[in-house]
């Protein structure tokens, strides 16, 4: 019996050591497959921001001298000029809801994804030819290449921007989606630091846009500025087919926007059919469409659905901010526009003062990220983003009523001629660097909110939630530029043109920026009555 036990033992150990050896190699293939699976993270990373960057490159430059290329080019007022910008910004801003909501349900990802990069290609393209003719380009003394006339260049015009608008809403929620940098595993303070970098490159780069397409549609070749969009989608088109097969990013399918909405309708049905016949009464609304309660949905997606409505005061307050932060691509614009541009016998584009708005978030973001630091490093857990919330509303407010009295101001200086693309304007001689506190100020507030915004629509719902709240923070977010157009409309019908009219110095701007100021005021206080919630 003992030379068996002996013999068991040394057959236990031999096996013991043939495996050890597999195993070995076995890990070092183990971690051999890990480094290209790194490197491929890496390059797919790389990959999806460097589309985003082209995108937004290409958004950056269409909107930025859209209000001047419409006034001079196709002979809108100053407030249709205005709302068209808005309207612009908020269409790009709610397609990829619609987009993402097609690639879930009818469209297959891949699919839509040449479609949307086809539009997007188009709608650039089709920019230039709106633009026709070139004033820099001839084909003799005597003849331009191509003239539209008025009514088939606003045709193409409008198609143009819908067409590039629905290729923005592609690119983004189905290539460039937050979900696609691999957010997971990531903590409140690695989220935080996420936006904060992200939106202080997003905004690097629309800095460099305002500067150098803005100045060479205004300066050097004007209309053939809008060529510029076009090679940057151009650009972003053929990232899209170089690494299609690693970037397009595939989230979980046990959570969508229609399942949300299901949930919200059948909660609302349930309860009023409960309210009408029985007496009973259940913790929260949203339970009546539990299966259990007698309705269509497990506990789970409940449960998600109730941890995103409790987002939607956060979204709502957040409505009113967007509005006044659609001030810069339009009351500030035109305010810059008809104020003294000339710097030192050189004339400033009109869209390079957005710099100045830009300017503070890219000098705050390093400094908010040492503050966040150390408040999550400190024992103090009770730190939250509302804070930064709130004083972003504040600081808006502040921007707004700069604006009023800098109006107010604008309109003491006697008035000259400045030479625009294709028109002539009466000016206010004050030099446009006196009007770059309100723009410091709307600077200071997106540096402060944003970031801070996405990161609780982002961290306070489940993690199969977060696509849907970044899609309600994104409808919110267009409800907010459209309450802008519709404000401007509004303004510009109830006061016959006096509150926002199309000469600055026959109307009355100021009282439509402390209006609005105002309202922003009431909003932040609201906003700050139920920020413990957050």
């Amino acid at each position: 019996m003992p030379d068996a036990d002996r013999r068991d033992t040394q057959e236990k150990g031999f096996l013991n050591h043939m495996a050890s050896k597999e195993q070995r190699p076995r890990d070092s293939d183990h971690a051999g497959k890990l480094l290209p699976q790194a490197e491929k993270k890496l390059h797919q990373a790389v990959c999806v921001l460097l589309v985003e960057l082209c995108e937004r490159f290409t958004f950056s430059g269409i909107v930025c001298n859209m209000i001047l290329f419409c006034t001079a080019r196709l002979g809108y007022r100053s407030h249709q000029a205005a709302m068209v910008n808005m309207c612009f910004v908020g269409t790009s801003t709610l397609t990829p809801v619609l987009v993402g909501w097609l690639a879930e349900n009818l469209v297959g990802r891949i699919k839509l994804v040449y479609i949307c990069t086809f539009l997007h290609f188009l709608g650039t393209a089709l920019l230039p030819v709106v633009s026709f003719p070139f004033e820099d380009i001839y084909t003799d003394r005597r003849h331009v290449l191509l003239s539209l006339p008025k009514r088939e260049q606003k045709i193409v015009f409008y198609f143009a921007l819908l067409t590039a608008s629905l290729g923005t809403g592609g690119i983004r929620a189905i290539v460039c989606p937050l979900s696609a940098y691999s957010l997971e595993d990531c903590g409140p303070k690695e989220l935080l630091s996420f936006f904060n970098w992200f939106h202080w490159l997003v905004n690097l780069n629309s800095a460099l846009v305002f500067v150098s397409i803005s100045y060479i549609q205004q300066s050097v070749a004007r209309n053939l500025g809008f060529l510029i969009p076009f090679v940057s989608g151009l650009m972003a088109v053929i990232t899209i087919h170089m690494v299609r097969g690693e970037m397009i990013y595939k989230p979980k399918a046990d959570s969508s926007l229609l399942m949300t909405f299901g949930v919200i309708f059948s909660a609302l049905k349930m309860s009023c059919v409960r309210y009408r016949y029985f007496s009973t009464a259940l913790p929260n609304w949203l339970d009546h469409a539990k299966e259990n309660q007698g309705g269509q949905y497990s506990e789970t997606q409940v449960e998600g659905t109730k941890s995103l409505t409790r987002l939607f005061p956060l979204f709502t307050f957040h409505i009113l901010y967007r509005t006044c932060i659609m001030q810069i691509p339009s009351g500030y614009y035109l305010q810059t526009m008809n104020s003294n541009l000339h710097f030192s016998g050189f004339v400033l584009p009109v869209a390079a003062m957005n710099v100045i708005s830009i300017v503070p978030l890219l000098i705050l973001v390093p400094i908010l990220e040492c503050i966040n630091s150390w408040l999550f490093s400190s024992k103090d857990t009770g730190h939250s983003p509302t804070i930064y919330i709130v004083a972003g509303h504040f600081s808006a407010v502040l921007s707004l009523m700069v604006a009023g009295f800098s109006e107010m101001h604008r309109k003491h200086f006697p008035q000259v001629e400045q030479t625009l693309p294709q028109e002539v304007l009466l000016v206010s001689s004050m030099p446009c660097f006196h009007l770059a506190p309100q723009y410091i100020l709307l600077g200071v507030a997106e540096a402060l909110v944003t970031p801070s915004c996405s990161l609780l629509s982002f961290q306070l719902v489940p993690e199969r939630m977060r696509g849907i709240s970044m899609h309600f923070l994104a409808l919110f977010n267009g409800a907010g530029c459209f309450m802008g157009a519709l404000f401007v409309q509004t303004a510009h019908a109830g006061t016959q043109g006096n509150w926002f009219p199309h000469l600055l110095h026959e109307g009355k701007l100021e009282r439509f920026f402390f209006f609005l100021a105002s309202l922003m005021m009431v909003n932040t206080l609201g906003f700050w009555t139920i920020a413990h919630r957050y």
